[in-house]
């Protein structure tokens, strides 16, 4: 792949991420560490990205904005939704995560009498419509860039929930380093949730998988159902058998 070429893909590869390991961009554009390393550095010059510890992440106004990451992959994410709707039940205490995949199980939830807890904005405010959903937000700093409410705040207010089922997002999952996130912000009340939940729903389209951001909020062997709109690879298939994890995929 000549340079400019990589370049691009690379700046469109982290503004799709947000934040990235440099062992991960080895990995995606399959050259040396210090190839990334100019290149990034190239970037970093022309104000495009910046460096963070152990990777790279994109400037604020190079970042993919939320809507265009919302209709990224738009079929695969609501199919992602439906699955995991099927298993929500009348009467469940349920936590519904930040992102752009979560937020599309209103659809499939809305005439279900239920408890949700959350830090979703879009999600809070597209289901005010419906009075059988009784809603508690997390609270906290607003995340702009994900449109939610992060911080130590949002994770102290979880900490007396006993969720039923949590419904996560993840900007990355790999066996290697587990369930990830791009916003430390964000990484506590995750982590949290997990630790309060009866099951874990992990919900990823398939660009997800193989590659890491920059935080771990939990392994794979912590969530329970492992949702997603393609078959993933034998491996995973193997691991979720090995560690009783249920696949669901179309």
């Amino acid at each position: 792949m000549i340079k400019i070429k990589r370049i691009n893909e690379l700046l469109q590869y982290v503004q799709k991420m947000e934040t990235v390991s440099l062992d991960d961009l080895v990995q995606e554009f399959n050259v040396s560490k210090n190839t990334i390393r100019r290149d990034v550095q190239e970037l970093v010059d022309q104000g495009k990205l910046k460096k963070v510890y152990g990777g790279v992440s994109a400037n604020r106004s190079s970042t993919v904005p939320y809507h265009d990451r919302k209709v990224q992959n738009q079929d695969g994410k609501i199919k992602i939704a439906e699955m995991a709707a099927s298993y929500v039940e009348d009467g469940d205490i349920i936590f519904l995560d930040s992102g752009t995949t979560t937020v599309e199980m209103l659809e499939y939830i809305k005439d279900k009498n239920l408890i949700i807890v959350t830090n979703n904005l879009d999600f809070t405010l597209e289901a005010t419509p419906y009075s059988n959903l009784r809603i508690y937000s997390t609270g906290g700093m607003y995340e702009r860039s994900t449109k939610s409410y992060a911080g130590l705040e949002s994770a102290e207010a979880v900490k007396s929930y006993n969720f039923s089922k949590a419904f996560m997002a993840s900007t990355g999952i790999s066996l290697t380093n587990g369930i990830t996130n791009s916003s430390p912000q964000e990484t506590q009340i995750k982590s949290t949730v997990v630790e309060r939940s009866g099951e874990v729903f992990l919900l990823v389209d398939h660009s997800k998988f193989d590659h890491y951001s920059l935080t771990t909020y939990c392994d794979m062997e912590d969530i329970d159902y492992l949702v997603t709109n393609e078959r993933p690879e034998d491996k995973y298939k193997q691991f979720a058998e090995k560690n009783n994890v249920t696949l669901i995929f179309p």
